[in-house]
């Protein structure tokens, strides 16, 4: 642990938050974090990290403090109130929320805490548990330019793209645009796979040669074997793409765009939370295309 480094709070040690807070423990970073299950703390504890009782014991020494949480309701109740974030980080400390919430949310967020002397970035990723363990996320930044030049040693410990796209909540949004382009790309494979199973093609064949081609993208790459094994165990969860379904067409309408396949992918992506799929991977979105052309799944 160098004494030169500045001490990190984290608050939320998901599929996502352990591994990429146990990057920064690896990188030399001196990490106090908190989480509601105890096996999550257990896990901290036995990379290197020091555990808290509440997130005002976990943020109260920090000099950043980053959240990972599921979504705005979660971000709202660990910042706002007299146990929350807020009211117990030290002012001139930098608060880095890397979850996905709505543009919104994390406006509201940075006007609340520059009150409390508090910097703000919102900083969401994309990368899916994979792109966390090996600490190559991408991760779309919205704030000020002196408080993200001052993050960026941390974010480097965590991901390979790092941009900062604009004012608060930019970051937000531009995580909006990627899980609407994920979703249909998914999308897109799933309904090509149905067509190439049911037409007697020998699938990894023709999914290996699609994705050399314009076809190809890094969803095919990484979801290739979910649909060649059916194995839909959670890098990223129907039911969190579905809360992003909702953020980015309800932001596209604020700012007057129209989003007509992103509309359709969105309500495929609620029939399988209605179907009880909500906590398989993202790319069940095939079971939903097998289930319209006849299957029973």
């Amino acid at each position: 642990m160098s004494d030169n480094l500045p001490k990190i709070a984290w608050i939320g040690l998901g599929i996502m938050g352990s591994p990429m807070s146990e990057n920064l423990i690896k990188a030399g970073y001196d990490v106090t974090g908190f989480t509601l299950e105890q096996d999550k703390l257990d896990r901290l504890a036995a990379a290197g990290g020091t555990v808290a009782g509440s997130i005002a014991e976990a943020v109260q020494a920090a000099d950043v403090i980053i959240t990972m949480v599921p979504a705005s309701p979660q971000v709202e109740a660990i910042s706002y109130g007299p146990d929350g974030i807020l009211e117990n980080a030290r002012p001139g400390a930098l608060l880095i929320d890397m979850s996905s919430i709505t543009p919104q949310t994390s406006v509201d967020l940075a006007k609340a805490a520059a009150d409390k002397g508090i910097r703000v970035l919102d900083a969401p990723v994309s990368g899916g548990e994979a792109g966390a363990i090996e600490a190559v996320l991408s991760i779309m930044v919205g704030g000020e330019q002196a408080d993200f030049d001052a993050a960026r040693p941390i974010l480097e410990a965590l991901g390979k793209t790092i941009v900062l796209c604009g004012p608060h909540g930019s970051g937000q949004t531009v995580k909006a645009a990627n899980q609407l382009i994920v979703a249909v790309n998914i999308q897109a494979c799933a309904e090509a796979v149905v067509f190439l199973e049911k037409s007697g093609v020998d699938l990894k064949a023709a999914l290996d040669v699609l994705n050399g081609g314009l076809a190809g993208s890094t969803v095919l790459t990484r979801k290739k074997d979910n649909f060649l094994q059916r194995d839909f165990k959670p890098g990223f969860r129907i039911d969190l793409h579905h809360k992003d379904m909702g953020i980015v067409t309800d932001a596209a309408r604020n700012v007057g765009a129209a989003l007509p396949v992103g509309a359709v992918v969105a309500q495929l992506v609620a029939s399988l939370r209605a179907q009880g799929d909500g906590g398989l991977d993202h790319s069940a979105l095939l079971r939903a295309v097998e289930r319209l052309s006849g299957a029973q799944v």
